[in-house]
């Protein structure tokens, strides 16, 4: 950071990182592969799911398995020492040891919440997250804040300073003032306290639908000017970061959100090395993303959130909040609260996932993610602190690609976009629902509404001919909240499910006794045929399907 308060040097420049080490090969020579022995062996697979013919060369594999982040990085399927070459992977700042198991509590109903606060910390929660706490002597009756670190959020750092006079905080305690709203004086009273006082948090973007990598951007910007603020009134670098945690969001994609928290702690360190700092430390906090919960079918969500726990211990927080799986409804009840905080204890003292420091440090693929994001983190980064980047619009291009993304299908959802059961039962919950987004919103809203006519499902040829084909389409429209029904003359929608063969010698026959027998909308389930009206395979935008049939159903 220069004096005229823009970015300027990249990541690589000379003086950050240590220098590289060399590696040794123990693989005996049997279990020595080569790329082109994976390529043949990839090849061959998948030109056994058609996905490439014979006459494709082995190294289309590479195009054929690879896919790209919400960002535009490359995720190849193999992870060779080529990919780090001219890229330093050693000496990067990670966490050590056993992360902080952190329980959110919900501070709007004081009583309610110290019950919970206090069952957390006896089911061995480390630390407090309290949001919205105006009453904080009975939310916060029994806790001992000596023991158990608190952090603010949405509360008046002054009154927590007025209750806590005369006692004993732990170090881990923060005031969870913006860091945007940070002073001085609010950080020599914490200095006094030996506390932190400000948090970045970078998940107020990531609510709204940014990648991992604006998400990144955003927060080193933030820091960045959070800096320059508190510096400028009189603090040392040192002083001032100190004083600042970040919060990022955990989601179930295990290996970019272990790459994007170990790219954090790379960006920051950049940053600090940049003001003059002399320490290069991030407290980080990881919290399970809120927007890639499910409503429906939301026992999917412990599965969700536990590879979010897992990826944020693996990618180096230093405190982790796994939110309750029944959140989306309301205030999560007891059990909701005890899987939330049981998550982290399986991972820690059962998978000991905490016991090794950077465990996927080395690991090719992650390195190269990680170098990737951190590129790409930085370049979003030095926009905004020059001004030339509109976030705003740039979110809004991620949100479209993920809503399309989403409506194809190809970044499923079990339980609302694959797999949806139409006759579960919700959980009920009391207080209001979370009114964050979530990825899933657009189906969502069809199944909160679902049709009041099934559609007829008519099957040609024997079960084993017919059933992947009846089974796609009966998922694809519970997706939708449409049953179906075997019942001939139920609905006036019928879709027809069997072999192409089977098609092409019964279908147009077929198709016209529906129609006399009632049908006014046809649907086959594979690629389009002439005498259907509308067809549904894999890639169909399910939104515009589902929206279609709905209205032929109405």
């Amino acid at each position: 950071m220069t004096d005229h308060g823009t970015v300027e040097g990249g990541l690589d420049e000379p003086g950050e990182l240590e220098p590289a080490q060399g590696s040794l090969d123990l693989a005996s020579p049997e279990d020595r592969w080569s790329v082109a022995d994976w390529e043949r062996e990839a090849a061959a697979v998948l030109r056994k799911a058609r996905r490439m013919t014979d006459e494709d060369p082995d190294a289309l594999v590479w195009e054929k398995l690879s896919r790209a982040t919400l960002d535009g990085i490359a995720v190849t399927p193999l992870g060779t020492a080529a990919l780090l070459e001219g890229v330093e992977a050693h000496g990067r700042p990670t966490r050590q040891g056993d992360w902080d198991v952190r329980a959110h509590v919900d501070g709007r109903d004081p009583k309610l919440g110290n019950e919970e606060a206090l069952a957390d910390l006896d089911g061995g929660v480390t630390s407090l997250w309290v949001t919205e706490a105006a009453d904080l002597s009975t939310l916060l009756e029994g806790v001992l804040l000596d023991l158990a670190p608190v952090v603010l959020d949405g509360s008046d750092p002054q009154a927590f300073l007025t209750y806590a006079a005369g006692r004993e905080l732990h170090a881990g305690t923060n005031l969870g003032v913006p860091a945007a709203d940070a002073t001085a004086d609010l950080g020599r009273q914490a200095q006094e306290r030996g506390i932190r006082a400000f948090v970045v948090d970078a998940t107020a973007v990531h609510d709204r639908g940014a990648s991992d990598g604006q998400e990144l951007g955003w927060s080193m910007a933030a820091g960045a000017a959070y800096l320059r603020t508190l510096t400028e009134a009189g603090l040392s670098v040192d002083e001032a970061a100190a004083l600042v945690e970040f919060r990022y969001a955990a989601t179930d994609e295990q290996f970019p959100t272990i790459a994007k928290l170990r790219a954090a702690r790379r960006l920051w360190a950049r940053v600090l090395e940049m003001s003059g700092a002399r320490h290069r430390e991030m407290h980080l906090h990881a919290v399970t993303s809120r927007p890639m919960m499910s409503k429906y079918d939301p026992w999917v969500n412990m599965l969700r959130t536990t590879v979010a726990a897992f990826a944020a211990g693996v990618g180096g927080a230093d405190a982790v909040t796994v939110l309750p799986f029944d959140s989306p409804f309301g205030r999560p009840d007891a059990f909701g609260r005890r899987i939330a905080r049981n998550t982290s204890h399986l991972l820690i003292d059962e998978s000991h996932v905490a016991h090794v420091a950077d465990p996927a440090g080395g690991a090719y693929a992650v390195e190269k993610l990680t170098e990737d994001l951190a590129a790409v983190a930085w370049e979003i980064f030095g926009r905004l602190d020059d001004g030339t980047a509109d976030l705003d619009a740039e979110i809004a291009e991620v949100v479209a690609r993920r809503e399309r993304e989403i409506a194809t299908r190809t970044r499923p959802i079990t339980g609302l976009t694959e797999f949806p059961n139409l006759g579960e039962q919700l959980p009920q919950r009391d207080g209001e629902p979370d009114p964050v987004r979530r990825y899933g919103a657009s189906f969502e809203a069809l199944r909160d509404q679902p049709a009041t006519t099934p559609v007829h499902l008519a099957t040609i040829g024997p079960v084993a001919q017919h059933t992947a084909r009846a089974t796609f389409a009966t998922n694809l429209l519970a997706a939708g909240g449409i049953a179906v029904t075997t019942e001939a003359g139920a609905s006036p929608v019928v879709c027809v499910a069997g072999t192409d063969a089977a098609y092409d010698e019964q279908g147009a026959e077929l198709a016209a006794q529906l129609r006399s027998d009632g049908a006014e909308w046809v649907i086959v389930a594979g690629r389009p045929r002439d005498w259907a009206d509308d067809s549904c395979a894999l890639g169909v935008d399910a939104l515009d399907f589902l929206n279609r049939t709905r209205s032929k159903l109405s």
